[in-house]
């Protein structure tokens, strides 16, 4: 890669959300700020390789963005107001207040999580426009269609401009109201990094892990009260912690019962556990523990063994009973059949599994649970089987290279 192109793919990464949240604030219209710095962008990758790197590149690019949105406005004729004001602006005004948010980034996630939207519609659009993730990514994570998801921002962004909702920084009364669409947004940034979903990206994405923990670090000094803030930050260190042994030298997979403990990060471990014993002692006082809380004590369980085989599965089996009380959705099913396999063997397990057939059919997970339940039982071709379906389903080479490997053994 060349400077030039080592510049461009830099100011990308710390330019571009600075550029969309000035852009949206300013003219009050998330697509023009998307466009915009997307055009400004392009502009950089035409202009860059041949003219040079201009002095301040965040500058130039705000400054390009800002030209391009003013011409749409004036394109369009249908926002005199805001063309009037938008010739104003440039970098002669005066930075706007952050409010209670002093993180552009953050700031931006808790403006586009605005509560009348559909807490759903609201993560899809804010993934989109501000975690940077990729609609095909967005569609993995949610197990639907890239269409059906595209038509989801569609219509959210269609909804916004129908109903006139402000893209107004919210005020510290407002974050309550918006602080679950917030974790549900870092939550899947987080696990697009931790095991990214894509065939042509890297297995493991640590700038998305660290952006998405210094985001939740940042909530938590700003709700420092608030139980699944910290639940989720104590999943994510929990999670984390084990990123250095996810994926071998080789590049493949290693999972949980085959990584190298010693290789975990002890530190992250510390302050997981930490918060989780903190939000535990709040359980016994009464406060119900929430979604992000029983999946942080979960993972509290499995780095708290120093062998897989010291695992307390029936303390693990306990909390995903607990969980899908509050969540029935079939994924944690699925997780729930894991710990009961160790527990009550696999077939048990594999029963529990083939009953969620329907809802995760087209998720690689399933096939590959399946897959290693059938193995136990010694059923190696329909664990032949399973294997091939998971393979075909799986997001990255580091998960396509491990399921090769445990089908190739079987007999």
């Amino acid at each position: 890669m060349s400077d030039v192109e080592e510049a461009i793919t830099r100011a990308h990464h710390e330019e571009w959300v600075r550029v969309v949240a000035s852009l949206t604030r300013r003219f009050g219209d998330l697509d023009i700020a998307e466009e915009a710095a997307a055009e400004a962008f392009a502009t950089a990758v035409g202009r860059w390789p041949t003219g040079g790197v201009p002095p301040n590149p965040g500058a130039w690019l705000t400054t390009t963005a800002n030209r391009r949105a003013i011409d749409r406005i004036r394109r369009e004729n249908k926002r005199d107001d805001k063309h009037k004001e938008a010739q104003m602006v440039y970098d002669h005004d005066p930075p706007e207040p952050v409010g209670a948010i002093d993180d552009d980034r953050l700031r931006l996630i808790f403006t586009c999580c605005h509560p009348a939207l559909a807490l759903q519609t609201r993560v899809a659009l804010t993934l989109r426009m501000v975690g940077g993730l990729t609609v095909p990514e967005i569609a993995r994570a949610f197990l639907v269609q890239e269409t059906a998801m595209e038509r989801r921002i569609t219509r959210a962004k269609a909804k916004i401009k129908a109903a006139c909702i402000p893209y107004r920084v919210p005020a510290a009364q407002d974050l309550p109201a918006r602080v679950s669409g917030v974790l549900a947004v870092l939550y899947l940034v987080f696990n697009e990094g931790y095991l990214a979903t894509g065939p042509g990206t890297d297995p493991l994405r640590h700038g998305l892990t660290a952006e998405a923990i210094r985001l939740t670090r940042l909530i938590r000094a700003l709700m420092p009260d608030d139980g699944e803030v910290a639940g989720l930050l104590a999943l994510m260190l929990l999670t984390e912690a084990r990123g250095t042994a996810r994926v071998s030298a080789s590049g493949e997979l290693v999972p949980l019962a085959e990584q190298d403990r010693g290789a975990w990060d002890a530190a992250l471990i510390a302050e997981g556990h930490r918060l989780v014993r903190q939000r535990l002692a709040a359980a016994a006082a009464g406060a119900a523990p929430g979604r992000y809380q029983i999946l942080a004590a979960i993972n509290a369980v499995h780095t708290s063994a120093r062998d897989i085989r010291d695992t307390d599965w029936s303390q693990a089996l306990a909390l995903y009973d607990q969980l899908v009380r509050l969540d029935p959705s079939p994924i944690i099913a699925l997780n729930r059949a894991i710990a009961v396999a160790e527990l009550d063997g696999p077939q048990v397990a594999l029963a529990a599994v083939d009953r969620l057939a329907d809802a995760l059919a087209g998720y690689h997970a399933y096939h590959a649970t399946r897959a290693d339940l059938l193995r136990r039982l010694g059923h190696s071709q329909q664990s032949r089987a399973a294997y091939d379906k998971a393979i075909e389903l799986a997001g990255n080479t580091a998960e396509t290279a491990y399921l090769t490997r445990r089908r190739d053994q079987l007999r």
